[in-house]
């Protein structure tokens, strides 16, 4: 990506990671009790796949695999897309210190790894995208809070189990630098 193209892979990556988190998110959303806030393995999809090719994948995957969705539930909740989108973004700008495609995601990159994602989740779904519920659809301040920390919640917690067994499991299928060496 030295001339600031997507690669191939990256390319690819979005389309898989995107159709992956809008058959989750579509099909396998499990309602929480609050409102339009579900419990949702696609965030730990989503971190997995920034957290592997970057800003730049995360961020088109959480948009377009959130759009998708929310088109075939009948309208564009344009707050919560710039959120999922968002995520990935944030997530993805840490690639590099989380060292899975080198296959070096041990304790020390888990638990980073898992602050930066809980970091994310707080200022995302119980910061930004309430604000723009507010901002963009004049919903009331105390039900969009209530959806937002129940999602920052959520998603913490799902990233937390399966993004962390999914990203521990790929760096295991990664080699390992100078671990093969001539005979």
């Amino acid at each position: 990506m030295g001339n600031k193209k997507l690669s191939i892979r990256t390319v690819v990556a979005v389309g898989i990671g995107a159709a992956i988190m809008f058959v989750l998110m579509r099909f396998v959303a499990v309602p929480s009790g609050i409102p339009n806030t579900n419990l949702n393995l696609s965030s730990a999809v989503l971190a997995l796949f920034a957290a592997i090719f970057g800003p730049i994948a995360g961020l088109l995957i959480g948009f377009i695999g959130h759009t998708l969705t929310d088109l075939t539930w009948g309208g564009v909740w344009w707050s919560w897309v710039i959120g999922s989108a968002l995520f990935g973004f944030l997530i993805g700008l840490f690639s590099k210190q989380y060292r899975i495609e080198e296959g070096e995601f041990g304790l020390r990159q888990a638990v980073f790894f898992n602050c930066i994602q809980i970091c994310v989740n707080l200022v995302v779904w119980a910061g930004v995208a309430p604000v723009l519920d507010i901002l963009m659809f004049k919903e009331p301040a105390n039900k969009v809070f209530v959806q937002g920390l129940t999602a920052a919640g959520l998603n913490a917690a799902v990233v937390l189990v399966l993004g962390t067994i999914l990203a521990i499991g790929y760096s295991k299928t990664r080699t390992k630098a100078g671990s093969l060496s001539a005979e």
